[in-house]
């Protein structure tokens, strides 16, 4: 009893575990007598097996509390050294119970804003039932609520060791979830919404589009599939998603235009973009990439040296636009301004080069 052992995943199989591991060390670990483990039930499961010890009232080992203990510390690290026998004991005391119970105890954390606590019991939930709704469900809101506090904190000059690369893992990670949410329970609202949100951050317009549409398809009475929302309350989140899919109709057709020119549809994507030339999206450089890039594929050189020429007044160091127009210069025979273009490259790569010699200090 009050031996200190570190959980053994040194390697990381997820993108998350690195970041949940650490809260566990300072856990107490122990080995339970053969006495007690009879009495839980658990001689041949944990016989020599280290576990996290809490102790109750009274000074007594409070069982759930190991249970909990035991699902923090491989929902944190999968590949603790002894995950198979604690998720044996889990199954084996909480039976039927085990998933429900972990989901229901993560809930109560996240009320409280444990996020990261409350991510650790779902990860082991998922463990036990993969499919579960209501584990999945929570678990992707869970890791949204870690990457939008640690945001929060960053953008207010708070104190905070996450990082860019933290807000970056979960966002992901939930992400995932959510799209996995979708796929094994099709008929669940909500996961649509959180889902629309992940994908418009990612600028993913037209993804959002088809996930909101399914979240209104799937939200049309009401809810009842566990997210706990009265009619009311779905029907005002039914008006935001509504009037948020208004305001996506000019991205998505953007996007829409692109993505027809990577896929080799030059002439609608050019006709679909070309509409956007004036009004809120002129000063996006993108645009006008993309409508360069078709130009020159429809044989419209003249066309395609102005749009790209548009690019570098929005983005005047973009070299790999430089190039292009290089090219097309070259293909037009104009070899004096293709050589204006391969020395303004030339001189922007040295002007960098530059930059990090200064950087390196001498010795």
């Amino acid at each position: 009893m009050g031996a200190c052992i570190k959980p053994m995943a040194e390697g990381k199989k997820d993108r998350i575990a690195g970041y949940l591991t650490p809260l566990n060390r300072d856990m107490l670990f122990g080995e339970l007598s053969s006495d007690f483990l009879h009495i839980m039930g658990a001689g041949e499961i944990l016989s020599g097996v280290p576990v996290p010890i809490s102790e109750g009232e009274n000074g007594q080992i409070a069982v759930k509390s190991i249970v909990l203990d035991m699902a923090k510390v491989i929902g944190a690290d999968p590949d603790f050294v002894y995950a198979k026998q604690y998720l044996t004991y889990i199954k084996t005391v909480a039976g039927d119970q085990a998933e429900p119970m972990l989901v229901s105890e993560a809930a109560k954390l996240a009320d409280e804003g444990r996020y990261e606590e409350a991510c650790m019991l779902l990860r082991t939930a998922l463990a036990i039932e993969p499919k579960s709704r209501a584990a999945l469900y929570l678990y992707g809101r869970a890791c949204k609520a870690c990457y939008e506090k640690a945001a929060e904190t960053e953008s207010e000059g708070g104190i905070t060791q996450k990082g860019e690369a933290y807000i970056a893992a979960f966002k992901a990670e939930s992400m995932d979830i959510f799209e996995v949410l979708t796929m094994m329970h099709p008929d669940f609202a909500m996961g649509y919404y959180f889902l629309g949100y992940a994908y418009l951050n990612l600028g993913l317009y037209l993804k959002t589009k088809l996930t909101w549409d399914d979240f209104l398809k799937y939200s049309s009475s009401a809810d009842e599939n566990g997210s706990g929302l009265d009619d009311q309350q779905l029907e005002d989140l039914r008006k935001e998603i509504s009037s948020m899919l208004l305001d996506l109709e000019e991205p998505v057709a953007i996007e829409k235009g692109c993505n027809q020119i990577m896929q080799g549809d030059f002439l609608g994507g050019r006709d679909t973009l070309s509409r956007f030339k004036e009004g809120g999206y002129e000063n996006w450089w993108p645009l006008w990439y993309y409508l360069g890039v078709a130009e020159s594929a429809l044989g419209n050189l003249d066309e395609a040296i102005a749009d790209l020429k548009k690019v570098l007044t929005l983005s005047p160091s973009n070299t790999d636009v430089m190039d292009e127009l290089a090219q097309l210069y070259e293909a037009a025979g104009d070899q004096a301004n293709a050589l204006k273009y391969r020395n303004k490259i030339a001189l922007i790569h040295r002007n960098i080069e530059e930059e990090k010699a200064e950087q390196i200090p001498l010795y």
